[in-house]
């Protein structure tokens, strides 16, 4: 009961600490919650735990006695006769005629392992199914989460097209009141139109591009477009050996590699099992003719006995079976090895993503002050008369460059730190 409870406790502990290293905001977790009950894929993975355990039910039914019943006529012709001195009645050994009925019964006492083995089989085809299932939880929770993000990056953009846009009707109200008053060109007006048509057509990519957002949402979770407005999805810091070993314990990919190689593993225990003895008794009662001395009278009888069958000779099928069982052992292995490897490069990759971004983030910032404080100089100066639209045009297109490259920056980090988090086997949805 002592070592119940500090179990209980250790994993309570472990599961606080792993929600402590991610924070997300209670709007995705329903969201990707919901899509656990409404994705399609998600619900056939789950009936292929159904199957698995439906499996080991029917491979645990060999363990009990089976029994059948059958009836059966014969004819034969000719049969044993003869006809004794003296007498002109001639007598048969067997009849013409026969008939019997009989209920069969037959049960395996022993057969030395074969029936644990496969039943330990079968469990890590429940234990494989039930990890497929994580698995696919957590691709669906990391799709979801990132088409949440994708949507609140492109609301910000539309958001940045706005306010160039805004800032781009201004100054054609100018340039319109400076061609009234001569002081600008018909050619100033086209240009700055242009400008604004070409932005309009840049927010209608980006509308459309959010539509189609919103339309993987409903595909995927069956609901409307969330409310998400910031990258609040925060992950604690940590170094590339702890990440690996976080994903190696946790994550669901590794679970699922050493779920095929206990599979392989226990395919090898089926087949060194092959040449085993079993040992079975078998026994019967019904009705039949062909009793000596009344050979047509329909009569009560039974039989019994053991079975060992003992295989001897299998022309080397059971030394190549498992010989090649070995090798997929191997080749799981091997699978387990290259799993790692690629982590061990995706987390550091990951890692990278998110110290780069860091930085930049930090250094567009002042890139933005100085391209916005640039433009605020070129308006002032072509209201004034001593600058030209081009150069207005210029710098509203340099703040709006450094904007949409800060927002980049913003996403991507977003995206690093979900990669992590997928990569480590973080369940943030709980």
């Amino acid at each position: 009961m002592k070592k119940i409870f500090l179990s209980v406790c250790s994993l309570a502990i472990f599961i606080c600490h792993m929600q402590a290293q991610v924070q997300v905001n209670n709007d995705l977790k329903n969201l990707i919650n919901h899509s656990f009950g409404y994705f399609p894929k998600l619900k056939e993975a789950e009936n292929t735990v159904i199957t698995a355990e439906d499996k080991i039910a029917l491979i645990q039914t060999a363990a009990n006695p089976t029994v059948g019943a059958q009836a059966g006529y014969l004819y034969m012709a000719p049969v044993s006769k003869v006809a004794f001195p003296g007498s002109t009645e001639i007598f048969k050994f067997v009849p013409n005629h026969n008939y019997t009925t009989s209920v069969n019964a037959n049960y395996i006492v022993a057969d030395f392992g074969r029936l644990k083995a496969n039943i330990e089989r079968a469990k890590t085809d429940v234990q494989f199914a039930k990890d497929n299932i994580e698995l696919a939880k957590s691709q669906l929770a990391y799709q979801v989460a990132t088409i949440y993000y994708n949507m609140v990056y492109l609301q910000k953009a539309i958001s940045i097209q706005d306010s160039v846009l805004n800032f781009l009707n201004e100054n054609k109200k100018i340039v319109q009141s400076k061609l009234k008053d001569g002081e600008a060109l018909k050619i100033d007006l086209l240009n700055i139109q242009a400008n604004i048509d070409n932005e309009e057509n840049r927010k209608v990519d980006l509308k459309n591009s959010l539509q189609k957002q919103i339309n993987l949402l409903n595909y995927t979770t069956g609901t409307n477009a969330p409310a998400g407005k910031t990258f609040d999805f925060n992950i604690a810091s940590v170094n590339n050996q702890i990440a690996l070993d976080s994903s190696m314990n946790n994550n669901l990919d590794f679970k699922v590699a050493k779920d095929k190689l206990n599979q392989a593993t226990g395919d090898i225990a089926i087949a060194r099992l092959q040449d085993k003895p079993s040992l079975s008794v078998n026994g019967g009662l019904g009705f039949k003719n062909g009793f000596i001395p009344d050979i047509y009278k329909f009569q009560f009888n039974g039989l019994g006995g053991v079975t060992l069958n003992i295989p001897i000779y299998s022309g080397g099928k059971t030394k190549q079976q498992i010989k090649l069982q070995e090798h997929l052992v191997q080749q799981q292995q091997l699978a387990l090895e290259s799993l790692n490897a690629n982590y061990k490069k995706d987390i550091a990759q990951a890692i990278t993503d998110i110290q780069t971004n860091i930085e930049r983030i930090g250094n567009t910032q002042s890139q933005i002050d100085q391209a916005k404080y640039a433009q605020d100089l070129a308006a002032i100066r072509f209201k004034n008369g001593v600058g030209t639209n081009l150069e207005l045009t210029n710098a509203s297109t340099n703040v709006q460059r450094a904007e949409l490259s800060k927002l980049q920056f913003q996403y991507q980090l977003c995206v690093s730190k979900l990669e992590l988090a997928k990569l480590m086997g973080y369940q943030y949805w709980q």
